[in-house]
């Protein structure tokens, strides 16, 4: 995983988390990735990755099991898209509506680019 220096890393690995759920390739209910097992993979720190955890507690997107894991919450979807939404909204969109201003760009021009977009990577 590339990190970039603009933001935080346990933040930058909640995104990773959270996008695994929301394609589904972490299901709900099931187990995630042990905080040793996620660090070598991800070549961090495990503390950095026991701050992920517990942020991704408090936002109800995972739970621990005592004594056996981490797990994706039954409401983790809705979770996960409220925060990412959220995290794109306050930090990401400003951006990007800039850039589209000073182009002199319509929101409009955007849309069949989108599409591609989806239809590339999300058949």
């Amino acid at each position: 995983m590339q990190f970039r220096e603009s933001r935080a890393i346990y933040l930058q690995i909640a995104d990773f988390i959270c996008e695994h759920i929301l394609l589904k390739k972490w299901k709900t209910e099931e187990r995630i990735p042990a905080v040793r097992e996620l660090a070598v993979q991800l070549e961090v720190n495990p503390n950095t990755i026991m701050r992920t955890y517990e942020f991704l507690q408090g936002q109800n997107i995972i739970y621990n099991q005592r004594g056996i894991g981490y797990f994706v919450s039954p409401d983790a979807i809705k979770q996960a898209t409220q925060y990412r939404k959220m995290e794109f909204i306050e930090k990401e969109l400003p951006a990007i509506f800039r850039n589209i201003y000073l182009l002199d760009m319509d929101i409009d021009e955007l849309k069949p680019q989108y599409e591609k977009f989806k239809k590339q990577n999300f058949k």
